[in-house]
């Protein structure tokens, strides 16, 4: 399945649960605030995101990616960030990561309906999507799993010059 119509950053996703917009430079204050608390990331290879300067280099990673803001859709509260990253037309694959949600929307149905809005999108145009979990980082390795998708390999990433060790998870289109 070949679709070079793929928009990897259209303007709204919406379910009854979450709405995702794309994400500006505008939004950094307030993503940042939401992003301000050391256990979102505690389990993330990158510790320091909750403090300025590690957001900040964040921020300026996944504003390159095809971001998008999360939204509680009744509040339009921000509950984090999610992107789709790495299309490949040829393999028909889309990584979809550099999430975070805030402890206020941890379990629930949260996670599972923006992650569904992406997946459900990109299967549209492609017919495998990828997660990369660091290899510590337990919750979202359970949450991957919970998807439906599988650990397919293992993988080093630099990251600030330092090799860490991340696993990568494949869900394919039925």
């Amino acid at each position: 399945m070949k679709n070079t119509e793929f928009n990897l950053q259209p303007d709204f996703l919406e379910n009854e649960i979450t709405k995702l917009i794309p994400l500006e430079e505008k939004h950094f204050e307030a993503l940042f605030e939401a992003a301000s608390d050391p256990l979102i990331w505690e389990q993330n290879p990158v510790k320091d995101r909750y403090q300025r300067e590690g957001f900040k280099t964040f921020f300026e990673i996944i504003i390159t990616k095809s971001p998008f803001l999360i939204l509680d859709k009744q509040t339009n509260e921000i509950m984090g960030t999610t992107s789709f990253y790495d299309y490949n037309p040829e393999k028909s694959s889309v990584g979809i990561g550099y999430t975070f949600i805030t402890r206020k929307f941890w379990g629930g149905p949260y996670n599972k309906s923006n992650k569904r809005l992406l997946i459900d999108y990109a299967f549209q145009h492609v017919n495998s999507i990828l997660f990369h979990v660091g290899s510590e980082n337990f919750r979202s390795q359970k949450a991957v799993l919970k998807l439906g998708a599988e650990k397919i390999n293992d993988m080093m990433f630099n990251i600030n010059g330092v090799e860490v060790p991340y696993f990568e998870y494949e869900l394919r289109k039925l």
